[in-house]
C-alpha cells in the first residue's frame, strides 16, 4: 500500500508539477506526516521533487523530469486517453481514472534535441543518455524565448550544491558546451551556467522582463580572470592535430618541423593537466615550467596505480 501510494503521488505530481500536502491527505487518507516520509523517500530514490512550506508553498517536481517514453505514438496516446476519458464519464471506476492520471503524467513531451537556425543545425544532446540533457535545453530554452524564471538546482566545478532562481537572456554554445547566460537572483547580478551542471530546472511560474545584452557584455572568459589564465606553449604530434584543433583552434596552432607548435592563454585548473593527459603524451608542455612539472607528477601518480 505504502509503495503504490508513493508511485501515485509521483504520477499526481507529473501531471500537475505542483501540489500540497494536504491535497496528497485528503485524496489517499493518510497524514500529512506520511505524505512528507513518503515525499522523502521518493528524493532519496532520486526523484527531482522541491518541498516549501508554509501558506504559499507545495510540493513541485522539476520540469525536466520525465518518465521513460513508452510505446504509445502520438496518436495511440491520444485515442487512448479520449476513450478511457470517454468511458470515466458513464462508469465511476477508480482504476479508470487512475490509469487516465497515469496516461497524462507520461504525455511525451516536444523535445527538440536538434535546434534548427536558418541552414544550422546544432545537435543538443550529449553522448551516452541524451534524453535528460535534452529535457534540461528544452526547458531553458523554452525560458529564454518566453521570458520565464526558473528555479535551478546547480552543481558547481567545486563541488558547491544550490538552489537558485534564474532568468535565462541567452544561450551560448561554446568549444561544444552548452552555457546559459542568466541573471542570478541569488547573487544579483548576470552570472553562466553550464547546462550539463544543472541538475534539474523546475518554471517557478513568474515572468521577467529581458534586458538588452550585446556581444561585448556577454562573459565569454566564463569568470576567468587574468590571474587564472596561463600563457602556454604546447608541441603537438601530427596524429593528433585534428583533435588539438577541435580544443585549441586551428588559428592557434603551426607548423614547426615534424610537429605543431600552439601558443596562448589557457585557464590555469586541474582541468588543463587532465586535458594534455587525455593525449597519452601526443601533447607535451614546453612552456612554462610550473605546469610541465604538474602534468608530469599526474603521469607519474596513473603509473603507480
Amino acid at each position: 500500500m505504502k509503495y503504490e501510494i508513493m508511485f501515485r503521488i509521483m504520477m499526481r505530481l507529473l501531471q500537475k508539477r505542483k501540489i500540497t500536502a494536504r491535497e496528497i491527505s485528503e485524496k489517499y487518507e493518510v497524514s500529512i506526516r506520511s505524505v512528507y516520509r513518503y515525499i522523502e523517500e521518493l528524493i532519496v530514490c532520486g526523484v527531482p521533487i522541491d518541498v516549501e512550506r508554509g501558506r504559499y508553498g507545495g510540493i513541485t517536481i522539476a520540469d525536466t523530469f520525465r518518465l521513460p517514453v513508452g510505446y504509445f505514438t502520438k496518436d495511440e496516446y491520444s485515442a487512448t486517453v479520449n476513450a478511457l476519458t470517454a468511458m470515466s464519464s458513464q462508469i465511476s471506476d477508480a482504476n479508470i481514472i487512475s490509469a487516465i492520471e497515469k496516461l497524462q503524467s507520461t504525455q511525451k513531451s516536444e523535445r527538440r534535441d536538434l535546434s534548427v537556425c536558418g541552414n544550422i543545425i546544432v545537435d543538443g544532446g550529449t553522448w551516452g543518455d541524451s534524453t535528460k540533457f535534452s529535457d534540461k535545453m528544452f526547458v531553458c530554452e523554452q525560458a529564454v524565448n518566453e521570458s520565464k524564471s526558473i528555479l535551478i538546482d546547480y552543481i558547481s566545478r567545486e563541488g558547491e550544491h544550490s538552489k537558485r532562481v534564474i532568468d535565462p537572456h541567452v544561450m551560448i554554445l561554446k568549444q561544444n558546451v552548452w552555457y546559459v547566460y542568466a541573471f542570478c537572483h541569488t547573487k544579483q547580478e548576470f552570472r553562466t551556467f553550464k547546462i550539463g551542471r544543472i541538475r534539474s530546472a523546475t518554471f517557478t511560474g513568474a515572468q521577467f522582463k529581458k534586458q538588452k545584452i550585446s556581444r561585448d557584455e556577454l562573459d565569454f572568459g566564463f569568470s576567468y580572470t587574468d590571474k587564472q589564465m596561463i600563457s602556454v606553449t604546447l608541441e603537438i604530434e601530427k596524429n593528433s592535430l585534428a583533435d588539438a584543433e577541435e580544443w585549441l583552434g586551428v588559428d592557434n596552432i603551426e607548423p614547426r618541423g615534424e610537429s605543431f607548435i600552439a601558443n596562448m592563454q589557457l585557464p590555469d585548473d586541474s582541468v588543463l593537466v587532465n586535458k594534455i593527459l587525455s593525449y597519452g603524451g601526443a601533447v607535451k608542455v614546453l612552456e612554462p615550467k610550473e605546469l610541465k612539472a604538474r602534468v608530469k607528477k599526474a603521469a607519474e601518480k596513473i603509473a603507480e596505480l
